[in-house]
């Protein structure tokens, strides 16, 4: 009966060992249950810029204005027919005082 016990006790030992320290323990769980709450939340931001840039693509190829849009502010090109004013701002001098 002694060792029956024994051995009980020592199959609990090593159970408890895996449940709070070893491979699959409870803290090991935790852990990646709070990196896949981190990686969801970085997934729905991938998403949703994802949604964005699909809509952007789709107004791209849809619209003229958005092509037109873009040529004026990314590369600075203008209509035929219109003038580009370029207003420079004079450096500033520092004051000897």
């Amino acid at each position: 009966m002694r060792l029956l016990i024994t051995i009980l006790i020592i199959l609990l030992i090593v159970l408890q060992y895996r449940l709070w320290v070893g491979p699959g323990s409870l803290a090991e769980v935790n852990n990646l249950k709070h990196e896949i709450g981190e990686l969801e939340q970085e997934l729905l931001g991938l998403r949703e810029r994802n949604r964005a840039l699909q809509a952007e693509v789709e107004d791209l190829r849809s619209g003229q204005s958005a092509i037109e849009e873009r040529a004026r502010s990314e590369l600075g090109m203008i209509k035929e027919g219109e003038v580009f004013y370029q207003v420079v701002q004079p450096p500033e001098v520092p004051s000897d005082e």
